[in-house]
């Protein structure tokens, strides 16, 4: 009798949605950030219910977001790109002369430009992970110090300010549009995109295929080297769009402009479920633990917690965020062993 009335329920359609959505590592980081939302706004319901607040927590974590979802997909096939932040810099202060030197210039051809140096620099990277075989980790500490250092050497003590920057242009960082902050409608369509390309199209399903096994990805006869390459340079032009996006976001663009967000992007994409043994984790979760993260460093001192434990708890959260990617792992692991063992 028990059998006969869960067949239905097993072959209904949406009730397999919903078992999915409910079992997705996404639906629990959702969970996590709406329980923070809730405490701080209880604590202080201006953190939600005030213009400035409800915009602050859709703005804050945009630009995160869109150099998130590009760490995402460098995770996802077994690598890491520890240059983002550089990345962001020197595209940023890059944004700023060519509004001071060109004057009039169009702010399409900025992000022309932005997207084309984030992708070049996206380019070195890949290609030497690609063809020297030099873990990613190495090459791109190496690329976010180099990167770092020819954006303080071409800075020097000089710095961007608002003034120098279009009306215009500044209004992408401040305007609303249905009171929805531009820069998180961007970041949106951004995530969209991605989610879109990695589920539906053949090259994005082989980035996961390449992080599961790359020896095996070899022998099936994928192209490697050159999904590797492109998860590098689609990583460098979010973070060079991101740097666009940064100058007009904040007007006031030093040598400093993106330092740390490295770290921040590996900590999203880690605590969103993008596993960092690569094959698995989504866009989505990588968004979502964008907004977990930089929400959290907004939420703690409201609530009275002391600036020690707001990054103990960041650490905690990725921590267990990697904890748990080996736990369900090495459950996965075993299932199949039993599988195998029961077949006749």
């Amino acid at each position: 009798m028990t059998a006969v009335d869960t067949k239905p329920a097993a072959g209904n359609p949406v009730l397999r949605s919903i078992g999915h959505v409910l079992k997705a590592r996404e639906t629990g980081i959702a969970i996590a950030l709406i329980a923070v939302i809730v405490v701080a706004t209880v604590s202080n319901p201006n953190f939600l219910f005030s213009s400035d607040g409800f915009r602050d927590l859709l703005l804050t974590p945009s630009l995160l977001m869109v150099v998130a979802v590009g760490q995402a997909i460098v995770i996802i096939t077994r690598n890491v790109d520890l240059s983002v932040g550089s990345v962001l810099g020197l595209t940023a202060y890059l944004t700023g002369r060519l509004f001071i030197d060109i004057p009039g210039i169009p702010p399409v051809l900025v992000f022309v430009a932005g997207i084309g140096l984030g992708a070049l620099l996206g380019l070195i990277n890949g290609a030497l992970v690609a063809f020297a075989k030099v873990p990613a980790l190495v090459i791109t500490l190496g690329t976010l110090y180099i990167y770092r250092g020819i954006n303080v050497a071409w800075t020097g003590s000089d710095r961007i300010n608002a003034s120098d920057l279009p009306a215009g242009f500044r209004d992408l960082g401040t305007g609303e549009f249905l009171s929805i902050p531009l820069l998180t409608i961007f970041a949106v369509v951004v995530l969209v995109v991605a989610a879109w390309y990695l589920r539906n199209l053949r090259s994005g399903r082989e980035l996961y295929a390449i992080g599961s096994d790359p020896a095996a990805a070899h022998l099936y006869g994928l192209r490697v080297n050159r999904r590797v390459i492109g998860a590098f340079v689609v990583s460098g032009a979010l973070a060079g769009v991101a740097g666009v996006l940064y100058a007009a976001r904040y007007g006031t663009v030093s040598s400093s402009a993106g330092l740390g967000l490295e770290l921040q992007a590996i900590g999203a994409a880690v605590i969103g479920g993008v596993a960092i043994s690569g094959g698995v984790g989504s866009v989505w979760g990588a968004a979502i633990g964008a907004y977990l993260l930089l929400t959290i460093n907004r939420a703690l001192p409201i609530v009275g917690i002391q600036d020690f434990w707001q990054r103990a708890v960041v650490g905690v959260l990725i921590i267990g965020a990697i904890v748990l990617d080996r736990v369900l792992a090495v459950r996965q692991h075993r299932r199949l062993i039993e599988q195998r063992e029961e077949k006749p």
